[in-house]
């Protein structure tokens, strides 16, 4: 008994200790650090209480980094999910050329998002750029995607949605094909009509699933760096999202103090909305454990 527990204790404590020294530890001292004045150019740092938060909430800069990546990770994951849930039920189907589909249409996944942003950045160029190119040849204005200001969000909205709705289409995609086909025999011998179908049986099966793939993209999102460092770098008002605003302050004004900071309100906002996220999908799945 005595080498059993030895032998499970064995085999679990590298992987605490890894994560101990990975996560927590520098999670407790980026929050040790929000409460003080230190700087990346080295020397003693002081404690300073809660001046770093009261002088973020206060600071106009973190309201537009705020409100800016809350419209950014409304309209992308918005526009992922639909996109997504549309071409999983176009590819719900056999047909021939399916895994070949699949395979292209999750190439963008796969690839870096710095590599992405570098590679999009010479596409949406205002001068040499293919995609003005290409316009030019139907003889409409070209925009300036990468110094116009009112298009830079638009442009990085463009390559977010083009990466990642491969994402939600894999996982609509699990969904719709855990949905036991003996329900839509059902519901085809009493004559229900497809949008009825769609309505009680697809949509219902498979929110679980789906609430689970939001998730996960709004949490992902709201850390967006890559493709605004890629696209526009992290001091343009135009994109800079709450990690670009974080990456501002700690490395090209070297407050680490105040960077800590930030770095904790962007963590507390990602465990709420996770929070809220898993009661809805424990909800729906009480709901239909009662209907079932």
């Amino acid at each position: 008994m005595g080498k059993s527990r030895f032998l499970k204790y064995g085999f679990v404590a590298p992987v605490l200790v890894v994560l101990i020294a990975l996560n927590v530890f520098p999670l407790c001292y980026n929050v040790v650090l929000g409460f003080s004045n230190a700087e990346l150019s080295g020397g003693p740092w002081q404690f300073v209480g809660a001046r770093n938060y009261a002088r973020i909430f206060s600071q106009p800069q973190y309201v537009a980094a705020i409100r800016l990546t809350a419209v950014f990770v409304f309209c992308a994951v918005t526009a992922e999910l639909l996109l997504g849930f549309a071409l999983a039920m176009g590819l719900r189907g056999r047909f021939p050329a399916r895994p070949v589909v699949l395979t292209i249409l999750l190439v963008p996944m796969m690839l870096s998002p710095a590599v992405m942003g570098l590679y999009w950045h010479m596409i949406l160029n205002g001068h040499y750029g293919v995609l003005n190119q290409v316009i030019a040849l139907a003889h409409l204005p070209q925009p300036q995607w990468l110094t116009d200001p009112s298009l830079k969000l638009a442009s990085i909205l463009l390559i977010d949605i083009w990466m990642w709705t491969p994402f939600m289409m894999l996982i609509a995609l699990a969904g719709l094909n855990a949905i036991p086909q003996y329900v839509y025999e059902a519901a085809a011998i009493d004559r229900a009509r497809p949008w009825t179908v769609f309505r009680r049986i697809t949509l219902p099966m498979c929110a679980p699933l789906l609430v689970l793939a939001v998730l996960l993209r709004t949490t992902d999102a709201l850390k967006q760096f890559d493709l605004v460092m890629a696209i526009t770098g992290a001091n343009d008002s135009a994109t800079q999202t709450l990690s670009a605003l974080l990456y501002q302050t700690t490395f090209r004004t070297y407050k680490v103090g105040l960077g800590a900071a930030y770095a904790c309100v962007v963590l507390v906002v990602v465990i709420a909305l996770a929070s809220v996220f898993v009661r809805y999908i424990d909800h729906i799945q009480q709901r239909q454990g009662k209907q079932a």
